[in-house]
């Protein structure tokens, strides 16, 4: 690849097309909706980067960088969760958008997704 810009689109279209739509909603929904908020995902970039320095394709580090991300994730759930954050990247955070529980749930969720 060529820029950070090309491994950055490269890795949201692995995330858009891995997105599972399951059940239930209450579960999924809160997992999507932090994943969704964006970031410059500079973990996932520099994985793909990291696999292609070494010899290989960034295509074949995408599962790595989807699992990194989502961990990185799960514990900026965990964070605002224990410090009663209400915003997380100028949104709502997960606990407040739908509740503590539904929060906890899909923390623990994003912990073994990947």
């Amino acid at each position: 690849m060529e820029s950070i810009e090309d491994y950055r689109e490269a890795f949201l279209a692995h995330l858009r097309a891995g997105r599972s739509q399951g059940e239930p909603k209450t579960l999924y929904g809160p997992m999507h909706y932090i994943l969704d908020l964006g970031g410059k995902r500079l973990r996932p970039i520099l994985t793909l980067m990291c696999c292609e320095l070494f010899g290989g394709k960034a295509q074949q580090a995408m599962g790595a960088a989807m699992a990194i991300e989502t961990f990185h994730n799960f514990s900026l759930v965990h964070d605002d969760i224990m410090y009663r954050a209400p915003l997380r990247r100028g949104r709502a955070t997960v606990h407040d958008k739908w509740e503590l529980n539904q929060g906890l749930l899909s923390w623990t969720a994003l912990l073994v997704l990947d």
